[in-house]
């Protein structure tokens, strides 16, 4: 018991001189660790009779409380020292300006987003929306693509274990839109779509927009005049030319793509696809093709964002650089 006392007093004395949190761990460990000297204490029990061990642990535990107890009370005054010293050593001037605040900025796809919504709401159409994960009918049958459709592989598609598709277009949405309503039906469609792709202009997950309007009597020539109005309004030049280039897509009869000159590079740039809804599409829609006619158009607003504000690599959109974000403040 004495031996025990002794090797307490000491340790405390030494606890006295410490002046770093560092030292004091080591004497911490020095003591009370695996090895230490009052854990050696701990480990003559063993060595005892029976009757007595009880005492002496019980000694044995008081003193390892009192060292511990104290190792906090030290801790506390070094750091408190260490403390009064950073702030003696420290000073603020108070008279300094302040760092101020930083703002963020919308992201240029949703600036390009925002921009068409509004665009088309003025000319007269709603914004629909859709799932993300589609089945085959939706995004495939009852757009008119064939099972045999180069659209359909799985270099082009992203398949879910339950045979569901992330959606290639924005499409599925007009059809969901259209089968349970009834003509008039002037509608966009914005969202994300995923297709197998990856390089400088392309990414497996980017933003499209669908329109698409049914009526009595609507033609090509009113498809021509809105798509027109709309990529003049965008782009901020009223003599903007806008091009029309026979294609096909399955889902449209006629088709055309869509081409504007683009003056900064002197050269006409595709910008998306367009057509006269193919009959078949109206009646998967569960609406006449005898009765009513419509048009619909499709593009990329992550092409259009890049074109409005001169973005030539189409993944500086998805790696979050701030120094790319930060120029679109204020737009």
């Amino acid at each position: 018991m004495e031996q025990l006392s002794q090797v307490l007093s000491v340790a405390l004395n030494e606890m006295k001189l410490i002046a770093s949190i560092h030292d004091l761990e080591q004497l911490k460990s020095r003591y009370v660790g695996k090895q230490g000297l009052i854990t050696a204490f701990m480990q003559k029990l063993k060595d005892l009779a029976h009757e007595e061990r009880k005492a002496f642990g019980a000694q044995v535990n008081q003193v390892k409380t009192e060292f511990e107890t104290a190792l906090v009370v030290q801790r506390d005054a070094i750091l408190a020292q260490e403390l009064n010293n950073k702030l003696a050593n420290e000073s603020i001037d108070v008279s300094l300006p302040g760092r101020g605040c930083g703002t963020g900025s919308l992201h240029p796809v949703t600036l390009a987003l925002n921009r068409v919504v509004k665009i088309f709401a003025q000319l007269g159409f709603a914004v629909a929306d859709g799932p993300e994960i589609e089945n085959d009918y939706y995004n495939f049958k009852a757009l008119n693509i064939p099972d045999n459709h180069p659209a359909r592989a799985m270099q082009d598609t992203f398949y879910t274990e339950a045979g569901n598709v992330l959606r290639t277009h924005t499409s599925p949405i007009q059809v969901r839109y259209a089968e349970t309503r009834t003509p008039p039906i002037k509608i966009v469609a914005p969202g994300r779509v995923y297709r197998v792709d990856m390089d400088a202009t392309h990414s497996p997950m980017f933003h499209q927009m669908e329109l698409l309007w049914i009526e009595n009597g609507i033609s090509f020539a009113n498809l021509k005049a809105i798509i027109i109005e709309f990529m003049r309004k965008f782009f901020e030049d009223d003599s903007l030319q806008v091009r029309f280039r026979a294609s096909f897509f399955p889902f449209t009869e006629p088709s055309a793509e869509i081409d504007i000159f683009f003056s900064k590079t002197g050269k006409w740039l595709e910008v998306g696809g367009c057509g006269m809804v193919h009959p078949k599409v109206l009646n998967y829609m569960n609406i006449s093709s005898n009765e009513y006619t419509g048009f619909a158009f499709g593009f990329g607003i992550d092409r259009l964002a890049m074109l409005k504000y001169g973005i030539t690599d189409l993944r500086l959109m998805f790696e979050n650089d701030l120094d790319f974000l930060t120029q679109f403040k204020g737009l």
